[in-house]
């Protein structure tokens, strides 16, 4: 990770879960590191926490609707006035909302559409032009994926979900295949978790927080530090490597 150190990394729904622990981890090597999410008090909260700690990084929070390409937009121009721009994009914001194909409603697949894939698109759209005009030929994008990307789980209110992932792993080899178009050595990775003990099962099934409960407590899941861990080791490889996709489950996960 020693290269990495100084540059400027942008983690987006960095305020919980799998994002509060790759910012943490990324400020802990030195990297200086846009937080984004649409509350920012737990990410000022975390970057208070790591400046206490001793980090040698720093974490700027950043208030950003996902959802809205204008403040997507807003933000990007704002990274590049403040610290000239992004040399690692880590799109991990994403949800699930129980709507199933046959019964569920247009605006929860809208939303997950907006986030999990025209959200991530953009941001590797604005990163990698930001990369190109500082004439960054090492940066790094990395999508936070989900085993949901490479396999359909026999559960209705998780299968729009899954077609949004499949989107993702779709959209991680094509930016690939088009940064070797361009000819440059900007990599590509996704990241693809099976079961991560956060809030994120409490958010999905938020009509019915024992069942989020037992989702969790059926066995010994990933924490949200496995997949930071993950990111620094991608990060970490040499820059002739190209890690396309990590997948990684509990041990005790079937499907």
């Amino acid at each position: 990770m020693e290269r990495w150190k100084g540059r400027v990394a942008l983690v987006t729904g960095a305020s919980v879960g799998i994002g509060a622990a790759v910012v943490r981890a990324l400020v802990q090597q030195g990297m200086r590191v846009v937080g984004c999410a649409r509350n920012v008090d737990k990410i000022e909260k975390l970057a208070a926490e790591c400046q206490s700690a001793g980090y040698s990084g720093t974490l700027i929070p950043y208030k950003c609707d996902l959802s809205n390409e204008e403040e997507i937009l807003s933000m990007f121009s704002a990274i590049k006035t403040l610290h000239k721009g992004v040399d690692v994009c880590i799109n991990n914001a994403g949800l699930a909302h129980n709507e199933p194909l046959l019964s569920g409603k247009t605006e929860g697949w809208r939303n997950m559409i907006d986030v999990n894939v025209l959200a991530l698109s953009i941001c590797t759209r604005e990163a990698y032009k930001s990369m190109k005009e500082r004439n960054v030929d090492d940066g790094h994008i990395i999508n936070i994926n989900s085993m949901g990307g490479h396999r359909v789980v026999p559960s209705a209110d998780e299968h729009f979900y899954c077609a949004t992932k499949y989107a993702v792993t779709a959209l991680t080899e094509g930016i690939r295949q088009e940064l070797r178009e361009a000819n440059t050595h900007i990599r590509a990775t996704c990241i693809s978790p099976g079961i991560v003990e956060t809030e994120f099962a409490f958010r999905h099934h938020n009509s019915d927080p024992e069942k989020a409960a037992a989702v969790y407590e059926s066995m010994k899941c990933l924490k949200a530090e496995d997949i930071a861990s993950a990111v620094t080791f991608v990060l970490s490889a040499p820059p002739h490597v190209q890690i396309g996709d990590v997948q990684m489950r509990p041990v005790e996960q079937v499907l």
